[in-house]
């Protein structure tokens, strides 16, 4: 028992001392797959309700998924494996837990090992107390992870970015996502835009506009408005046949800032009417900058044969990456 301590002490000392490097240090590139989280943690609390409550926040069904797909996935690491391979992976969420601490508290770090790194530390005195911070920061856990996860996928956008692209979608709405590598335009219009990446599954991004009304950011306006979009520019493979919105899956609206913008997310899943097609997407719906027009910007996916998980993740990080052709000040200044 003295050595776990003495180990699960060392553990915390190298988690601060690398949480003090200079952020222009040299650090080497993470490792893992994306949508993976190490969970640093003693295999008898892994294996008791510690560890259950850890699954049930990080692997629990994916919410806006039709099929069953765990939220991330996650490998546990007991403190004494903690070696050199695995503090460089992407994700790591670390638990000091034991009688030794002499405090409760979660410690939010980046690029401690390797870059660009999420470490979330989580010290407790047991395991009881663990949990119940772990249930009160839940939502606040997942939130940085989700943001690590987004942030990686803009940040290889904008180091691999399909050329052209931005300056034809921002040409006819102002502002446009950054795509990666391999997207093309595949129609556009004066009020629509589908820009498609579909190698191997369908990643694609609608971009569309329509006049502002009042109240414009209901749920049911949001979805009137989207049907109707989609109905003249999305046909399906047969005639009378269209892309719309599956009613079977209720879709879900949220209110968010991101970097200065103010926008409405709407999740939900897809269909073709009168044919067997769907999938899930979802969409930031917010005011041009003169507020005379709604824009949306919309990522979804098909994929029949494979997990929809990360494609997902992935095609929603890159209208994250949304940017107006002239930024307004508060997002320059609140991106920096």
């Amino acid at each position: 028992m003295k050595m776990r301590h003495l180990l699960l002490l060392a553990l915390a000392a190298t988690l601060a001392l690398a949480g003090c490097k200079s952020t222009g240090s040299l650090l080497p590139s993470v490792s893992g797959k994306a949508g993976e989280i190490i969970v640093v943690m003693e295999k008898a609390d892994w294996e008791d309700s510690l560890g259950v409550d850890v699954r049930d926040l990080l692997a629990c069904d994916c919410p806006w998924l039709a099929q069953k797909e765990p939220l991330y996935t996650l490998v546990n690491v007991p403190p004494t494996a903690f070696a050199d391979l695995f503090k460089v992976h992407r994700n790591i969420v670390l638990f000091q837990v034991g009688p030794q601490v002499d405090s409760t508290g979660i410690i939010f770090k980046h690029d401690v090992w390797a870059a660009p790194q999420c470490v979330i530390q989580l010290s407790a005195p047991d395991a009881a107390q663990a949990s119940e911070l772990l249930k009160e920061k839940g939502p606040t856990i997942i939130s940085s992870i989700e943001q690590a996860e987004r942030d990686r996928v803009i940040r290889n956008t904008r180091r691999y970015e399909e050329p052209g692209l931005y300056p034809q979608i921002a040409e006819i709405f102002g502002g446009s996502p950054h795509f990666p590598s391999g997207y093309k335009l595949r129609k556009a219009s004066d009020t629509f835009a589908w820009i498609a990446d579909d190698k191997q599954a369908y990643q694609d991004v609608f971009v569309y506009r329509y006049p502002a009304e009042e109240d414009p950011f209901t749920l049911e306006k949001i979805i009137a408005h989207r049907n109707e979009m989609l109905k003249e520019n999305v046909p399906g493979m047969f005639d009378g046949t269209y892309m719309t919105t599956s009613e079977y899956f209720p879709p879900t609206l949220e209110y968010l800032k991101y970097r200065g913008r103010d926008l409405v997310q709407v999740r939900g899943m897809w269909e073709v009417q009168n044919d067997f097609m769907g999938g899930p997407f979802v969409s930031h719906s917010f005011y041009s900058p003169d507020g005379s027009e709604i824009i949306v910007a919309e990522a979804w996916v098909y994929a029949p044969q494979f997990d929809k998980r990360q494609y997902l993740r992935t095609v929603e990080s890159v209208i994250y990456s949304w940017e107006w052709k002239t930024a307004p000040a508060v997002e320059e200044n609140e991106a920096n």
